[in-house]
């Protein structure tokens, strides 16, 4: 193995796990074994809760301002060591370099905006009477966790650790079990930037690991980034126990293309759109809505597809079980009517025989009730469905469950903002694939896309990180009786 065997971290330092169980973590790009992860025991995850309540009270008193040295501190080690954390992320994620660097870059950037906190979460003090002044504040939560997936292994974590650290609250990291090295070598980087033991802890694990969370009568609050069939579970069970949670699922995002679309911006975004991260990312474009006569666009959108080369400017899926249920999908489409323009299946790449890639496919003809049209495949698929009017359309997008994110491509203003007003989703781009807000504009979809309130990134952020205390102050008599008082 390259690596050590993944551990735990609490109490400031890594410590081996009790698990019996054992996992392999395997880089998809070649198959070759990276390391190892134990699924940890509740015992251990009682040992981590332990550890961050214990600096749960230390860390909420010091100042925020002194809190945020920490990450200024955090942040700049994240760009001093990108190279190697780029080259991390690629190897156990699948992404190409430039993907991975990308993600590196976000995480720095999520660590920047953390760092403007104090000038956020001041709260607000007005004299509502005379003599009379109401003030709030934001107080840390105290313990919390986050669920992470594997898609994005360094940037989700830092969607949500330096906001809530920043805050005041201390944090026990779940990572996910397919990608937990960059969650090490995060943690490393947070020890040597001067975090007090206590304040962030990961514990490794499964499904136990998860319920566990979502039960800890001491865990405040869980975010978690997955499935929708996984979020909605972890909602319920955390939401149950009394716990603030967000969820955020799955998607099927839908992307309008107009006749009036400019022809080359359109092909080159949604290609990029449905390939990058190998379609892993629930922002990626994985249903076109072609309404009216665009198959010059279509045309061009194979044209780039087919420059696209598993193992080059293409990276791996996760897993050979990944592989198969998306050419499984492909296959589906193929048998229920749907014509395949770009073929992505059996892909391999010479050298790397043990990777587990699928090449850029792009399926035309598709039919709303067809599997490739309604589920996520997070895969390099696009599923092209035809209509005469945009209300059809708006139509298909509305009877999707998900809302994670959909886009408009068109030269007409009036046609985006129908688009902007209608589609059923949290994120709108217009003539954008991904359109991801960037800080301090915060991250969420709609409907079975997430689950709970307020959000786990932005300035929105604070929110959920934190509960707000109301204060109300008279000190002078003369200010006489009044309603308030």
């Amino acid at each position: 193995m390259k690596y050590e065997v993944v551990k735990n971290y609490y109490d400031g330092e890594f410590t081996p796990s009790m698990g019996a169980e054992t996992l392999e973590v395997v880089s998809p790009i070649d198959g070759n074994p990276l390391s190892k992860v134990s699924m940890s025991t509740i015992d251990e995850l009682d040992a981590a809760v332990k550890s961050a309540k214990a600096a749960s009270g230390g860390w909420a008193n010091t100042p925020i301002k002194e809190r945020v040295q920490v990450l200024f501190r955090y942040r700049y080690l994240l760009e001093q060591h990108s190279d190697e954390l780029t080259e991390l992320v690629s190897e156990e994620n699948g992404k190409t370099i430039t993907e991975a660097r990308a993600e590196v870059e976000k995480s720095i950037e999520l660590s920047e905006f953390a760092c403007s906190m104090p000038q956020l979460a001041h709260g607000e003090v007005l004299e509502v009477s005379k003599g009379v002044e109401c003030r709030t504040e934001h107080f840390p939560l105290g313990v919390v966790a986050s669920i992470v997936p594997f898609n994005f292994p360094l940037m989700v974590p830092n969607w949500t650790m330096p906001n809530a650290v920043v805050l005041g609250n201390t944090m026990i990291m779940k990572p996910s079990e397919l990608v937990p090295l960059s969650v090490v070598r995060m943690t490393e980087l947070l020890k040597e930037a001067g975090l007090p033991d206590g304040v962030f802890n990961v514990i490794n694990g499964g499904r136990e690991i998860v319920e566990g969370i979502c039960d800890h009568p001491d865990i405040e609050a869980v975010s978690f980034v997955g499935s929708t069939r996984v979020a909605k579970l972890v909602y319920k069970r955390a939401t149950n126990s009394l716990k603030r949670c967000i969820a955020l699922g799955g998607a099927k995002n839908h992307l309008f293309v107009l006749p009036d679309a400019n022809p080359t911006m359109t092909a080159n975004d949604v290609t990029a759109s449905m390939s990058g991260c190998a379609g892993q990312r629930c922002m990626a474009a994985s249903a076109m809505l072609a309404v009216g006569d665009v198959d010059p666009i279509i045309e061009g959108i194979c044209e780039r597809a087919r420059k696209l080369v598993p193992g080059e400017n293409l990276g791996s899926v996760i897993s050979k079980e990944a592989k198969e249920r998306i050419e499984g999908y492909i296959s589906q489409a193929e048998k229920d009517g749907a014509k395949i323009l770009v073929d992505g299946r059996g892909a391999t790449v010479n050298g790397k025989e043990g990777g587990t890639y699928v090449g850029p496919t792009v399926i035309d003809h598709v039919t709303p009730d067809m599997s490739v049209a309604t589920e996520e495949i997070f895969g390099p698929v696009i599923s092209i469905m035809r209509t005469d009017t945009i209300e059809d359309a708006i139509k298909i997008e509305n009877a999707n469950p998900y809302g994670n994110a959909s886009s408009v491509f068109t030269q007409s203003g009036g046609m985006a903002r129908y688009i902007m007003e209608h589609a059923s989703a949290g994120m709108i781009g217009v003539n954008i694939g991904v359109p991801v807000p960037r800080e301090p504009f915060s991250f969420g979809g709609w409907n079975q896309s997430r689950f709970g309130a307020n959000d786990i990134t932005g300035k929105s952020s604070i929110e959920f990180w934190t509960k707000l205390k109301k204060t109300t102050t008279k000190w002078n008599p003369e200010a006489g009786i009044n309603w308030m008082s």
